[in-house]
């Protein structure tokens, strides 16, 4: 396995339509597939009916990166492993949202979130979660777990 293997994939993001009163559109990450190259390299209108438009947006790259593992490890440990994609909306134009970032580590995605970016989920696929786990297995080693002793059990000097 590369040190730094890549994987592109393509997100489709939905739009509808005035999902309720306080809204004009809403967005919704739908789909991560992978991009093998078929799809261009511009944002590919699939559907708009009005109520509901599709969009799918090609050449995102998921780079993982050795310094990752623990949050690789996360997301694979949580019983249900997810895509993470980071997404924004235009401010002169707040019918039109565009994926920025699609990553498999958890901590990244919660790094994001601290920031006040929009990260949404989508369950990852049998054969990305096991190329994850294999990039896992080789690169992460969870810390030792030390018992700390309290500090009324120390001497003085020590505390």
């Amino acid at each position: 396995m590369a040190d730094k293997p890549t994987l592109h994939v393509a997100v489709l993001i939905e739009r509808r339509h005035q999902p309720n009163a306080w809204q004009d559109w809403g967005f919704a990450i739908a789909d991560v597939v992978p991009d093998q190259g078929g799809f261009g390299s511009a944002p590919r209108l699939l559907r708009d009916d009005g109520r509901l438009a599709q969009t799918l947006h090609p050449g995102l790259a998921v780079t993982l990166h050795a310094d990752e593992g623990e949050g690789y490890h996360l997301n694979l440990s949580s019983g249900a492993p997810v895509w993470f994609v980071m997404w924004r909306i235009d401010d002169e134009d707040p019918s039109r949202a565009w994926p920025e970032l699609v990553t498999l580590s958890y901590n990244e995605a919660g790094r994001l979130l601290d920031a006040q970016e929009r990260v949404d989920t989508v369950p990852l696929s049998g054969e990305v979660r096991h190329w994850l786990q294999q990039f896992t297995d080789t690169h992460y080693r969870p810390e030792p777990k030390q018992r700390k002793r309290p500090a009324s059990f120390r001497a003085p000097e020590q505390r």
